[in-house]
């Protein structure tokens, strides 16, 4: 099975030609007879406490059997846009395999979707063989080297997820319909609109990036770039831990930074994980391109909060005046946009 990662093209400042890139894993279904499959199950059924209905679920075998896999290492994997293959990847040792390359702007014109300045990406297919027999459809986001982009967190931010609860994590990211913090949705709608491209950097796995982009979809949230975490399933503990780590986030912010150097970025996060710490760290060593940061403020108990909110105004005195915000409600952040165009 073929997953494709969505991406993002920009351009190269060299010759001002669009860098493409592909991204994706190839994986094989474990047989229900295999070991591992019935260890991974056995699991999950004590740890939730599942019943013989919520095991035979939909949205739990769906969901579980995204991590129950084998990965396919130095496979070789077709690209193709339009009517050409473009290139041809490998698969390393872990089954996921990216590459890049370039197109003009006739050529970017000629395979976007639609004309608009705005919003335009490219679709793609990706196979095992030139037939296509088995070809996999993604996508390619076009940002322009100048405009204003959201870096955005998922869990607990755009989607509830209860983090820190760790069986709660489990039964939304396993037994639950995805459900969409109340007002993100047309929050981002009305950025969208206003010409805003957005990139995803969150602690979700891999393993749930098709999942994720129909609840991105199914909750009309503007699609944007993905960009998860690498998962390894462990025999002994499945699907135990499901958070990243802070400096591989880090990593693709600044990797994204350094792509869109004339872009302005608003990060936007929760107070649940480490994302105030790391968002504000970034905003203070790339000050000029990061305008503002918001900071959902989770629901707590009273002593709780009173915690998070001596946290989060030493984290937002370190960074200038009004960079930083926090929010309950998604209406809240609306006016942050316009920070984008201040000195």
């Amino acid at each position: 099975m073929i997953c494709l990662f969505p991406t993002y093209a920009s351009r190269n400042p060299s010759d001002q030609r669009w860098q493409v890139r592909v991204a994706g894993m190839l994986t094989k279904s474990l047989p229900p007879e295999s070991r591992r499959r019935s260890m991974a199950m056995g699991l999950l059924r004590r740890v939730l406490e599942l019943d013989a209905e919520q095991l035979a679920s939909t949205i739990f075998q769906t969901r579980a059997n995204a991590f129950l896999f084998d990965r396919l290492p130095r496979h070789t994997v077709q690209i193709k846009m339009g009517h050409e293959y473009r290139e041809t990847c490998v698969t390393n040792r872990i089954g996921h395999f990216e590459t890049t390359f370039d197109l003009d702007d006739e050529q970017c014109a000629q395979l976007c979707a639609t004309s608009d300045s705005f919003n335009r990406s490219i679709a793609y297919e990706a196979s095992l063989d030139d037939s296509c027999t088995t070809s996999v459809l993604g996508r390619v986001h076009i940002v322009e080297d100048e405009g204003v982009s959201v870096i955005s967190d998922i869990d607990d931010t755009v989607k509830v997820s209860n983090v820190r609860d760790r069986r709660e994590l489990l039964a939304n990211t396993l037994l639950r319909t995805f459900r969409a913090v109340e007002g993100m949705p047309d929050l981002y709608r009305k950025w969208e609109a206003a010409g805003v491209a957005f990139h995803y950097v969150s602690s979700s796995p891999w393993q749930l990036s098709n999942c994720l982009r129909e609840f991105l979809n199914d909750s009309e949230i503007p699609l944007g770039s993905l960009h998860l975490k690498l998962f390894r399933l462990q025999d002994s503990t499945p699907l135990g831990r499901l958070t990243s780590r802070k400096r591989s986030k880090r990593r693709t912010i600044e990797r994204i930074l350094a792509d869109f150097p004339k872009r302005r970025f608003l990060l936007v996060g929760d107070s649940g994980e480490r994302d105030p710490e790391l968002y504000a760290a970034i905003a203070r060593s790339h000050a000029d391109n990061i305008f503002g940061v918001a900071i959902r403020q989770l629901p707590d108990e009273l002593k709780m909060l009173r915690r998070q909110n001596k946290r989060l105004q030493r984290l937002a005195a370190k960074l200038p005046a009004g960079c930083m915000k926090v929010f309950s409600e998604a209406s809240e952040i609306h006016d942050m946009l316009f920070l984008s165009t201040a000195a």
